[in-house]
């Protein structure tokens, strides 16, 4: 997922203060979930499980994230992909509700993480993280698909 975001900051960045924002927080997202999935670089002790405060912070910053683009970046991406035309602003369009199937499953595990009141819960973390990670890539693919239908219209404007 890193070296997909470094395709797309390579690809997009530097050309629109909130994408390159937007793009920032997603990789604070990435590394806050490697963090606390225990993954290189940031491996963690065999049966060790992340601190129950850790993970509601994440869950902080995954809802910060997903709200983020429902809020703020989706539709000011639409809007740049409408004045490129009907087709443009379509294929926009028929993205957003694919990108929100994922918002489900981040939010059913905010809300499963920051209720929790035990470590006990930490014992299906790493499925949890998984089922996550899944969602969250699939999110990320159709982001970068917006991405890219605003940019094939900056690029023909050039």
């Amino acid at each position: 997922m890193l070296t997909k975001l470094e395709k797309a900051e390579q690809k997009w960045g530097g050309s629109n203060k909130l994408v390159d924002q937007w793009l920032q927080h997603r990789r604070a997202l990435l590394i806050q979930y490697f963090k606390i999935a225990g993954l290189a670089p940031y491996s963690v002790p065999a049966k060790s499980l992340p601190e129950l405060d850790t993970v509601k912070q994440f869950c902080a910053q995954l809802v910060d994230y997903v709200s983020e683009g429902h809020f703020e970046v989706y539709d000011q991406l639409v809007n740049e992909c409408e004045k490129s035309g009907e087709q443009s602003k379509a294929r926009a369009q028929l993205l957003l509700p694919k990108i929100s199937e994922s918002t489900d499953a981040a939010l059913d595990f905010n809300d499963k993480y920051t209720e929790a009141d035990s470590d006990s819960m930490l014992l299906e973390l790493d499925s949890d993280l998984s089922n996550l990670a899944q969602a969250m890539e699939a999110r990320f693919a159709l982001e970068d698909e917006l991405l890219e239908q605003l940019h094939q219209h900056h690029s023909k404007v050039s």
